[in-house]
Parts: C-alpha cells; sequence; structure tokens
C-alpha cells in the first residue's frame, strides 16, 4: 500500500499519535513516561520545535507540536526510535515497540487548537482513568492553569492562542465530555484538518508533487477519482447491488464498511460526506472504518484483500 503524504515545513502544526504494536503497551511504568518525557526534551533541543500539549496513555501518545523547520520525520524519528531502544534494552525485547508509522495531522492553528488541546486532554477522562482531566498525572492539561506549570510544553507560546482564564478554560475543556466531540471528523484527505481556506492552501502547495508514488490518494487530489466509481467498482467486486449497498441492506453491510474504509483512505471526503452517502451519521462512518481497520489487524489474508483493492484507486 502506498505510504500517506506527509506535509513538511516551517510554522505547521501537527496532532501527532502513535501506537503501540499490536496494541501493546509502550508505557509500563512511571519511569518509561519519564524517559519519554525525556526524549522530547531532547528533540527539542536537536530539531527546535514547539511543544503545545501531549497525553501518555497506556499503549498509544499524543502530541500537538509546531515545527519551526521542515523536519517533522527527523525529530519523530529521533523520539521514537531513541524510545524504542530505550524499552527495548529494558525488558530484554526485540522487535518494533510502535506500530507502523506514527499518524500525523496538519492542524488549522486558527480554527482548531483549542479543540485539538481539548481532545488530548480529555484522553484519559474518556478511557475512564480519571475523573477530572487535571487529575491525570502524564498530560500537559495542569500547565494550561495559572496555578500549573508544567516544564515540557511552551507557555510564551501557549497564551498567544489561549485567551481565557482559568475558570472559563475548565468550562471549556470539561463542555468537550458533554458535547462528546472529535475533533478529527472533519479530517481532509487524511492529513488537514481546518477551514476551508486552510485546506485550499495546503492542498496548492502541493500541487506540483501531486504525481509524487508516496502520495497513496494523489488520484483524488487531482479530481480523477470519484466517489461512484470506487461503490459501483468495489459492488461489482461483491457481487452486490450499489442500491442495496447505499440503502443499508443488511447482507451488504460488510461492503459498505469496505467501501467507507476505503473512502476514507483514497479520498478527500470528510465523515459527514461519506456518511450522507449512505443515509448514516458522521460517527457511524467512524465506527464502519473501525470495524475494517479491526478486521484488517486481525486476518492477514483480509488486509491483502483491502490492500489490494485501494491499490485499484491510488
Amino acid at each position: 500500500m502506498a505510504r500517506q503524504y506527509r506535509i513538511q515545513g516551517e510554522n505547521l502544526f501537527y496532532h501527532i499519535t502513535s501506537r503501540g504494536n499490536n496494541k501493546q503497551e509502550i508505557f509500563r511504568d512511571d519511569a518509561d513516561r519519564e524517559k519519554f518525557l525525556f526524549y522530547i526534551n531532547k528533540a527539542k533541543e536537536k530539531y527546535n520545535f514547539y511543544l503545545y500539549a501531549y497525553v501518555l496513555m497506556k499503549n498509544h501518545y499524543h502530541l500537538f507540536i509546531e515545527t519551526l523547520f521542515p523536519n517533522l520525520s527527523q525529530l519523530m524519528h529521533y523520539i521514537n526510535s531513541s524510545y524504542s531502544t530505550y524499552y527495548n534494552i529494558k525488558y530484554d525485547l526485540n522487535g518494533h515497540v510502535f506500530q507502523g508509522r506514527y499518524k500525523s495531522l496538519v492542524v488549522d492553528n486558527c480554527n482548531y487548537f483549542l479543540k485539538v488541546v481539548r481532545y488530548i486532554h480529555l484522553n484519559p477522562v474518556k478511557a475512564g482513568l480519571v475523573a477530572s482531566a487535571v487529575d491525570y498525572l502524564w498530560s500537559s492539561c495542569k500547565g494550561y492553569f495559572s496555578n500549573g506549570g508544567d516544564p515540557f510544553i511552551d507557555n510564551d507560546q501557549i497564551i498567544k492562542y489561549l485567551k481565557l482564564d482559568d475558570q472559563r478554560w475548565l468550562n471549556f475543556l470539561t463542555l468537550g465530555l458533554d458535547l462528546d466531540e472529535d475533533p478529527f471528523e472533519d479530517i481532509y484527505a487524511g492529513y488537514l484538518l481546518g477551514d476551508e481556506n486552510f485546506i485550499n492552501d495546503k492542498l496548492n502547495g502541493i500541487t506540483d508533487k501531486i504525481n509524487n508514488r508516496e502520495i497513496s490518494y494523489r488520484k483524488s487530489l487531482s479530481g480523477k477519482l470519484i466517489c461512484n466509481d470506487i461503490i459501483n467498482k468495489i459492488a461489482i467486486q461483491y457481487n452486490k447491488d450499489p442500491k442495496d449497498i447505499l440503502n443499508g441492506r443488511m447482507e451488504s453491510n460488510q461492503v459498505r464498511n469496505i467501501i467507507i474504509y476505503i473512502l476514507k483512505n483514497v479520498t478527500p471526503l470528510r465523515n459527514r460526506e461519506i456518511g450522507q452517502r449512505f443515509k448514516i451519521s458522521y460517527s457511524a462512518v467512524s465506527k464502519a472504518a473501525g470495524i475494517i481497520s479491526q478486521s484488517i489487524n486481525n486476518d492477514i489474508k483480509f488486509k491483502q484483500e483491502i490492500e489490494n483493492l485501494i491499490s485499484e484507486f491510488s
């Protein structure tokens, strides 16, 4: 399967996440977490970037950073490879600590800064680890309050975007639980999160790279992929009627889920746009894609089947 394209540049904001291989724990104790943060600090010294938020969960982590130079790949390679070496030596292991490549998303800081920070800090609450985000020890949440402080995040930069006093910030944070909001439902083409102007600006910046083989969705960005083509071709592949798939016939649900997964991987359609096609909610789109993703992780033959389908459109 072709690799997802990564935009790299100066003063770009990224949401970064990486998970343990086969969903295994990557942090077994507090010493592991301290070591990971140590490597983040070393990376900041070497590669010169700002850290706005982080959370370290048992089997994955989230970072929200701003690169000052086009060096995302180098700094992430340093962090993950350094920690992997430490982890394997400490626990006498071999092989990969992290599952595949880290995921990076270019974020529109003007419109999504606070939403991304809130999403990151609410991870432990939604996972049932703590009742309040400020109670979790291994996130930057406390650093967002005047009496908090966090030595790893760049507070001088954060105050440019955090225009709320402590109580208003706490209210905003808590509201995220009531809304059950996921800002990443609006991802465009798998790697951009922002309003229309932001997306157009970033897309215009890579038009000269559309034909690069590393862009797994290059056809979708150049306007050559049509959603109906994907639906029809995959329906034929599985001997299904496209109308049955679009109308939610129960016997066609697995094929529908496969199509949704592929649409999310090779087209710039957002979850809401895909949901409108199938007359389902944007959260149902995420659930459908998640079902296929889980099956891919558990079944090598099925994984190859899906990769072969994706290769037809990339």
